[in-house]
């Protein structure tokens, strides 16, 4: 996969290229990109989340894993406050992205949303053009037009590795592509709008294998210039793309390490089991 850093949308430290242009570049942190203490989240009176505290590195693919029901979705929903709108939603305790609590009082959900992007299970493209899937949140967030929104949507789409393939093709509808295509294509129109951490529920779960791959090769390039949380349930493809893991149960964080040590040298009991199939 041919993407080079200084063509994706990102909200990141300047630095000087050769040339003299400003060019965006990846900027390791110097604290984590997210920070939840003692999170607990409530459905009514049903506890769906316990006391999760968590440090989530910068420029990190960090995987959620764990069986159906366990909590791993909710927790990734808090992270870009999507559950408020579910009825009877509360968390207490603290979310902090970037160092700033994102359930403070006078939080502007619009503004957050377009720093928190989100790409869900299956691929949920509008029914509108190519071109007009991309650059639906920079007009949205008045962000570019005319020429330089045409520039964005062309960066999006290359950063999503899907130019290539749709350059010929902007102006047709978004619905007539691939479903691998068409998840690439949701991966590019969150992009447009320059967001800092990328949330993944389950992209892949929907695709076939070559889909997957390219969609997984794309997480790897991505996470230069984002920090990207993904919930899924193949184990395979949590060992081979994330750099640390959490294995959820029962509403609570059971565990969280490094990939490596969660899959060859887990700590909990319950955690051995998942992995090896025990349960789940």
């Amino acid at each position: 996969m041919n993407i080079k850093l200084d063509e994706l949308p990102v909200a990141a430290k300047v630095v000087q290229a050769e040339n003299g242009e400003a060019l965006p570049k990846a900027v390791v942190s110097e604290r984590p990109a997210i920070q939840t203490t003692s999170l607990n989240a409530f459905y009514g009176s049903f506890q769906a989340l316990a006391d999760i505290s968590i440090s989530i590195d910068a420029n990190s693919v960090t995987a959620l894993i764990g069986p159906s029901g366990c909590g791993k979705s909710t927790f990734l929903r808090t992270l870009n406050r999507m559950n408020d709108l579910v009825p009877n939603f509360r968390v207490e305790g603290r979310v902090a992205i970037e160092g700033e609590d994102i359930y403070a009082p006078g939080v502007d959900l619009v503004l957050f949303r377009k720093r928190v992007g989100m790409v869900f299970q299956r691929p949920n493209p509008f029914p509108m053009s190519v071109f007009d899937n991309v650059a639906y949140g920079p007009r949205i967030h008045r962000m570019a037009s005319g020429a330089a929104l045409a520039e964005r949507v062309e960066r999006s789409l290359r950063a999503a590795a899907l130019w290539d393939e749709v350059k010929d093709r902007l102006k047709g509808p978004a619905l007539r592509l691939s479903g691998g295509q068409q998840q690439r294509l949701c991966i590019a129109r969150v992009l447009a709008v320059q967001p800092e951490v990328l949330l993944m529920d389950e992209p892949c779960s929907a695709l076939d294998p070559i889909s997957t791959a390219n969609i997984e090769d794309l997480i790897i390039e991505l996470k230069k210039d984002y920090s990207i949380v993904i919930v899924t349930h193949n184990m395979q493809q949590a060992a081979r793309i994330s750099d640390k893991a959490g294995f959820f149960l029962s509403g609570q964080l059971i565990e969280f390490s490094r990939t490596s040590d969660i899959f060859e040298n887990p700590r909990d009991k319950r955690t051995e089991d998942y992995i090896t199939g025990r349960f789940g």
